[in-house]
């Protein structure tokens, strides 16, 4: 009988307004400091609110993406050669406006020829679980065996399109904090978001003795079909999203030992990810720490999936877990190990990171230790 294929995060890259580097995530996130701050990238004069997490002399995306995408394949030890042989999934806003850039389809080969990869792409334009979705894909083609190797990236940059419209909407923190959980939240808040990660087949990565940073153990997609904007409050999609992660993993609720969640600091998203843990978890989410890591770096809508399953994998191999920034108290809507003051030692294996995005989509990934 052919080994299962054990899939592993061998190269990460990552940049927010906590700086360049997975190490400045990793060291952004357990500071815990939010790194919101006056947008100077655009004129705000005319908004309600006028902080995001961005990050100082940033480059264009298709730039920055690049680097990304080179300094994972440099981490995962990953030649020229072997590039060649890597497909890009690349999850991305849906349309620029008119002269911002390329289309996703253009951007996505762009960076093919730039990066010298292969040439086979997906390009992924559904919002806030964009880079999960393209994650759960690429651990699909490997455990298939249809490839051993992907390499996925995400990006976006706080822009004034995307800005004015959470920003009409209502959903940004007119306080300037995101507080995910906490009593008196007020929204989200966006920020800089850009990385890029390389998965492949365990036996690969051992055949050329590369030294794994984490392991995709479950992946998990499930859609609510409650409302175009509201999540539907019995969280039964995202229950189902973790449910799925769990059995493809073959592990029990139990095994969980941390959560990043989506948690946005808005007032329904957050109590129904709060019920949709309680129905995944059962009496282990009473116990099991929380924490939402865009309190400190934003939310980085497409890319965000893609930035916060690198910090969970980080802080799980740490084995320090970030807290939950702008903490004001609890909510009793949202019963949950919330990791307030300072950030947690932890002996965890394997931790949950979420993300949902307008529509009721929804996604679970389950990071392991390598």
């Amino acid at each position: 009988m052919a080994e299962p294929r054990v899939i592993q995060l061998t190269g990460v890259h990552a940049l927010s307004a906590l700086g360049r580097g997975a190490g400045a995530q990793l060291a952004g996130v357990l500071a815990g400091v939010p790194a919101f701050a006056p947008v100077r990238r655009f004129d705000t004069a005319a908004r309600r609110v006028t902080v995001a997490a961005t990050l100082p002399d940033v480059g264009t995306l298709p730039d920055e993406l690049a680097a990304a995408i080179d300094a994972a394949c440099r981490v995962a030890g990953v030649d020229r050669a072997q590039r060649a042989q890597c497909a890009l999934l690349l999850a991305v806003h849906g349309g620029p406006a008119p002269g911002a850039g390329p289309t996703p389809a253009a951007l996505a080969d762009q960076l093919v020829v730039r990066c010298g990869l292969s040439g086979h792409t997906r390009v992924y334009t559904s919002a806030c679980v964009s880079a999960s979705t393209a994650v759960a894909d690429a651990a699909t083609l490997i455990t298939r065996g249809d490839v051993d190797r992907v390499v996925v990236a995400a990006g976006y940059l706080v822009e004034p399109d995307q800005f004015a419209l959470f920003d009409a909407g209502r959903a940004l923190a007119v306080d300037g904090a995101v507080r995910p959980f906490s009593a008196g939240r007020r929204g989200l808040l966006l920020g800089d978001g850009v990385a890029a990660v390389v998965l492949e087949s365990s036996t690969v990565s051992r055949r050329r003795g590369a030294e794994p940073v984490a392991t995709v153990a479950g992946w998990g997609r499930a859609g609510d079909a409650f409302h175009p904007c509201q999540p539907d409050p019995t969280g039964a999609g995202l229950a189902r999203a973790v449910d799925a992660a769990l059995r493809r993993a073959g592990l029990s609720p139990q095994a969980v030992g941390y959560v990043n969640a989506n948690a946005t600091g808005t007032t329904q998203s957050d109590v129904a990810e709060a019920a949709a843990l309680r129905r995944a978890l059962g009496g282990h989410a009473a116990q099991v720490p929380v924490s939402s890591t865009k309190s400190v770096h934003g939310h980085a809508l497409e890319a965000s999936g893609l930035l916060e399953l690198v910090v969970t994998a980080l802080a799980l191999r740490h084995g320090e877990l970030p807290v939950n920034a702008g903490w004001r108290g609890p909510d009793e809507a949202c019963p949950l190990n919330v990791i307030t003051d300072r950030p947690r030692k932890t002996t965890a294996t394997h931790a949950l990171t979420l993300n949902a995005a307008f529509g009721g989509a929804n996604t679970a990934l389950l990071v392991g230790t390598p």
